[in-house]
């Protein structure tokens, strides 16, 4: 198997900055879990200050790992999620992505091979 056929792993990567520390992100924090580990979630990061080497970082990151896009995906639509979300929206400033990760064997000359050179 190919590294371009493998399964990637997806990971959802919450930046929060301003965070309100109450009752409220205290119930989010208890509540999150539960939410994630149907969809094979897991942590990746939580609760650690990054070492910065370059730029400035002004608040908090967090990560957490999925067997693929789309699950990570089922997990921020899913009913349990979205009801816990304003827990966490109305008590920090955030930015939430989704992206894949690199398949087992990856090597970047696969990336630049697709690249348009001009």
């Amino acid at each position: 198997m190919t590294a371009a056929t493998t399964q990637r792993r997806a990971y959802v990567v919450g930046y929060l900055e301003d965070v309100a520390m109450g009752p409220e992100i205290v119930a989010y924090m208890a509540r999150i879990e539960s939410t994630f580990e149907p969809f094979g979630g897991e942590w990746v990061v939580h609760g650690t200050t990054p070492q910065v080497v370059e730029g400035v970082l002004r608040g908090d990151v967090v990560i957490i790992g999925f067997p693929s896009l789309a699950e990570a995906r089922a997990w921020y639509e899913s009913s349990a999620y979205q009801s816990i979300l304003e827990l966490r929206t109305r008590n920090c400033r955030s930015i939430v992505m989704m992206l894949e990760g690199v398949p087992a064997g990856y090597e970047a000359a696969e990336t630049i091979a697709s690249l348009p050179v001009g």
